[in-house]
């Protein structure tokens, strides 16, 4: 599947209101960020509590760009927890954490702009 980053791009086509249900997009604190030199894309290993009924949940995410590892601990990002475990060079990457490109190509993460327990899930 290819994702386009180009905003005037037309939308995908239409699903059904039960296929978006059945992603599991949900609120998570970044508990820690780590350097991933492995990569081959600039990139993160990211460890993300999303509370007690998903757990704590490791990711690869390559947000480089616009943020610094030391920034990233305390951070709140939504990710898709339902998506098989997918392996990334020695990290295994158990959720998709949302972002959208910027006009160079840069990830900027989705987050929320109010205050939601983590593993909320999205509405």
């Amino acid at each position: 599947m290819h994702f386009t980053q180009d905003p005037d791009s037309p939308p995908a086509p239409s699903i059904s209101f039960d296929d978006f249900l059945k992603v599991d997009i949900r609120i998570g604190t970044i508990l820690q960020a780590e350097a991933f030199p492995e990569a081959r894309k600039p990139a993160y290993k990211l460890t993300i509590d999303f509370g007690a009924g998903v757990g704590i949940k490791k990711s690869s995410a390559r947000i480089t760009e616009h943020y610094a590892l030391p920034d990233l601990a305390g951070k709140r990002v939504m990710a898709v927890v339902n998506f098989p475990p997918r392996q990334i060079g020695p990290v295994k990457s158990e959720v998709l954490v949302l972002g959208f490109a910027d006009a160079e190509g840069g990830i900027v993460l989705g987050v929320p702009d109010g205050a939601v327990p983590n593993g909320t899930r999205l509405t």
